[in-house]
């Protein structure tokens, strides 16, 4: 089961997840005037970072929507960055968002769960119901995972996560569903292979829900950039490691104004490493 799977990655290498949410910008001069199409420059990008990194990194997370903007051109960037970073044995999270009905999950999961875009956990809006989760049980079953929306990192997350339903918050009530639907799931390590996305930048919130979710494995956004600190995971992990910490722009921008050139991926690494050393030492 992967969340199996990635928890023995996390205990291993450290929770950090790399987000390859890669755009031009992120590239350094060398790569950005190299005679290539911009997909094939991303991904010699993303390469050379997964190289550097995949030792360090708990795992990698590809935002699909940095590689849609490109076209074509851009989707075989990003199924290219996909399976190179899992043929180096490292678990993948394609972070697409999907919520749909069921007719429409179904397919979706079927493209990112088979095929060109084969990952290992995908992440799911599931605001719409259980209907937009139960399409992915099949896949669940054969070893894939999900991550579910629970308290987003997002400065308005509040305008409809924090509205209250019957005494408690929406985002409360829907770690008791994520919980609920990952019952069935439960792998070797105690977590579901259905997992919650509980955001960094509201650790106070986190408290409100950690009940809820004792056997969710947790992805993490808002460290860094969005300003989430080792600090603030003192909290989600106060009772051990039970997620992945995601930091992209902190990342993968690391050397800019600094190794801007050949050698780019080393700033990359070190950021990683000091991201790893920052969470652990609040442990």
């Amino acid at each position: 089961m992967i969340m199996d799977r990635l928890f023995k990655d996390v205990q291993r290498k450290g929770p950090v997840c790399v987000g390859l949410d890669t755009q031009l910008s992120f590239l350094p001069e060398s790569l950005k005037n190299r005679d290539a199409s911009a997909g094939e420059r991303i991904f010699e990008f993303n390469r050379k970072i997964i190289d550097a990194v995949y030792e360090e990194a708990g795992c990698f997370k590809v935002q699909i929507a940095c590689y849609e903007a490109l076209g074509l051109d851009g989707m075989k960037a990003f199924a290219d960055t996909v399976r190179y970073a899992r043929g180096k044995g490292s678990v993948v999270i394609s972070d697409v968002k999907r919520g749909d009905i069921s007719s429409t999950a179904a397919q979706y999961a079927q493209g990112h769960f088979t095929g060109d875009f084969e990952t290992d956990i995908i992440t799911v809006n599931a605001y719409m119901g259980e209907d937009a989760v139960s399409p992915y049980h099949p896949y669940l079953e054969k070893g894939k995972g999900l991550f579910v929306l629970v308290k987003t990192s997002n400065p308005s997350s509040g305008d409809i996560q924090d509205l209250d339903v019957g005494g408690m918050t929406l985002y409360q009530r829907m770690a008791e569903r994520v919980s609920a639907w990952g019952g069935k799931f439960v792998g070797e390590s105690g977590f579901s292979a259905v997992g919650a996305v509980v955001g960094l930048t509201y650790p106070e919130q986190f408290e409100s829900i950690r009940g809820l979710l004792k056997r969710t494995f947790l992805l993490i956004p808002g460290y860094g950039a969005q300003g989430g600190t080792g600090r603030d995971i003192a909290a989600f992990f106060r009772d051990g490691v039970c997620g992945v910490v995601n930091s992209s722009r902190g990342l993968i921008g690391a050397h800019k104004g600094r190794c801007e050139e050949e050698g780019f991926e080393a700033c990359v690494r070190e950021a990683v490493i000091a991201m790893r050393k920052d969470i652990l030492s609040w442990l």
